[in-house]
């Protein structure tokens, strides 16, 4: 990672290249400090100014999460269909903006949050309805400009480049603006905002997002501005169609004596699909071109529909992982630190800022696993290892961290809590592991869809990676109501509940789906397999 060797600039470069890195990385850098000050200390905020319960306030924390990484897909829909990276980046810039000024608004503005709870007092003052409407506003404004601006600016980043060294170059130093300025967020933010106050803490926020957007805009001159070139899951929908108003016609077969013999760009799989191929009267135009093509699509865009129903399994079998790590590294965790005592001497560590160990322990490991780990497995196995064994190692870690979590949680009930309160610090293995978990699996299945996913969908990887966190926020927000529902583990004050047997039925469900997911990566057959650098994960397969 040598940015001085990209920066090498011909005199006759004016557009693109690494001219345009110091804007894009300012853009990232300010949105993720402007973001982390938003949600790190979120549960805090909610429970402390707006009196929420303490599971109220983590499912609130859990649906805005899950909204920012969400809005990554919608934003790359747009941005390939109709508007452009740019257009799209700009915008939600502005919408992010909007979104941190009504938060910080509300930390200052004494009229929008309700009275603070009286010392000594069970009964709180609840919000107003119009103070719900501003706090939910914003938190929604904020997950929708956050949420698409981050990740469309990877890929129009990416656009700025033609030589994939330096594509790469810049992404080691997008992802690490990324995870330095979330580490910076989640202690000085977090710090501001528990020891100094509210409003000076998002007020950094404030100004940070709006030096994001102004950076992003002095740079416009030099940006190459793509134009859109249509969404590919059109066409993806169009075989489905296509397909289903052939469905009377003969399926194509792999036979030398049938009339409708197999294409050599169509495989056999899912043959049902392969009759969106076959014309019919008034398809084509006259040069050949499609003219219906919600009646015929092309072979390239039949087979790109196979791969990601191929990919699905190992998809869905990633979701329940990224569960597992919102629960634990987002709203349990922090309930739990607030429950403990959180000092290491003179200073007290706030409750939002404990989950960042996860943070720095992720960026220690991704050091390590890139420097070491295909040097020892090469020498070991005699091969690279794939991006399925890195998910895999993941799945293990993770479910290592929830039992250490549900052990910890066991001691921390047996105490009198009255008398002495554990040690934060005992959370540290938990969140160490996790971080470890976190360094092989998210990785390895971003290279995994991006390896496997068709060519036209390479830009929309990172986007449905995210999207992957964002549905396990919303099913963490179920899982905590069902648990709510039908158990007394989790109430409000989780001194008188069993957060242990939370965490034990996490590993549970971490187990079978690891089962789940240790078949479908035996059965699953890289694109391409004959690579002698690209082994399968499982022997045999």
């Amino acid at each position: 990672m040598d940015p001085e060797v990209g920066m090498q600039i011909s005199n006759t470069t004016r557009k693109g290249n690494w001219i345009t890195f110091p804007f894009i990385f300012g853009t990232m850098a300010c949105s993720t400090l402007a973001a982390g000050g938003l949600i790190a200390n979120l549960i805090v905020y909610l429970i402390e100014e707006f009196n929420l319960k303490s599971i109220h306030a983590a499912q609130v924390f859990n649906k805005v999460n899950a909204g920012i990484n969400f809005f990554p897909l919608v934003g790359a829909i747009i941005a390939d269909s109709f508007l452009g990276s740019f257009s799209v980046v700009a915008i939600s810039c502005c919408i992010s903006f909007l979104g941190t000024l009504l938060i910080t608004l509300t930390s200052v503005v004494d009229s929008l949050r309700p009275n603070p709870c009286q010392t000594g007092s069970i009964i709180c003052q609840t919000a107003s309805k119009l103070q719900y409407a501003v706090l939910y506003v914003a938190l929604a404004l904020g997950c929708i400009g956050f949420g698409i601006s981050r990740f469309t600016l990877s890929t129009m980043g990416a656009n700025q480049f033609e030589i994939e060294q330096d594509q790469a170059s810049f992404f080691n130093w997008f992802f690490f603006a990324m995870y330095f300025f979330s580490v910076i967020a989640f202690t000085g933010i977090v710090y501001i905002q528990d020891n100094l106050s509210w409003g000076i803490g998002y007020g950094i926020c404030l100004g940070a997002t709006f030096m994001g957007l102004v950076v992003f805009l002095a740079g416009n001159k030099f940006y190459i501005h793509h134009k859109p070139k249509g969404s590919p899951f059109t066409g993806l929908a169009q075989v489905v169609v296509a397909s289903l108003r052939k469905m009377k016609m003969p399926t194509w077969v792999q036979s030398d004596h049938d009339q409708h013999l197999l294409p050599p760009q169509l495989t056999n799989s899912f043959r049902f699909l392969n009759k969106a191929t076959m014309e019919t009267e008034g398809d084509k135009n006259p040069d050949g071109s499609i003219a219906k093509p919600w009646r015929l699509c092309t072979a390239q865009q039949v087979e790109d529909l196979k791969t990601l129903i191929k990919i699905f399994p190992i998809w869905s079998s990633n979701i329940l992982v990224a569960l597992e790590v919102a629960l634990v590294q987002g709203s349990l965790t922090v309930l739990q630190a607030l429950a403990m005592d959180r000092h290491l001497g003179l200073l007290k560590i706030p409750a939002g800022t404990i989950t960042v160990l996860a943070l720095i322990s992720s960026s220690v490991s991704l050091t390590l696993i890139d420097r070491f780990l295909p040097l020892l497995w090469r020498n070991v196995m005699r091969k690279l290892p794939t991006p399925l064994l890195k998910l895999g190692i993941g799945h293990v870690i993770i479910a290592l961290a929830l039992a250490v979590a549900a052990v910890v949680e066991t001691r921390r009930l047996g105490m009198d809590n009255d008398k002495q309160k554990m040690l934060a610090i005992w959370l540290f293995p938990q969140l160490i592991l996790l971080g470890i978990g976190e360094a092989f699996y998210f990785p390895g299945q971003v290279a995994f869809y991006y390896q496997e996913f068709p060519a036209s969908l390479h830009g929309t990887a990172t986007a449905v990676s995210s999207l992957i966190v964002g549905i396990a926020f919303y099913l963490s927000t179920a899982f905590i109501d069902i648990v709510r529902a039908n158990s007394e583990w989790l109430p409000d004050d989780i001194d008188h509940g069993r957060l242990d047997n939370v965490y034990w039925v996490l590993v549970v469900i971490g187990t079978i789906n690891f089962g789940y997911f240790l078949c479908c990566a035996k059965l699953f057959n890289y694109k391409h397999n004959d690579e002698k650098d690209v082994p399968e994960i499982c022997s045999g397969s």
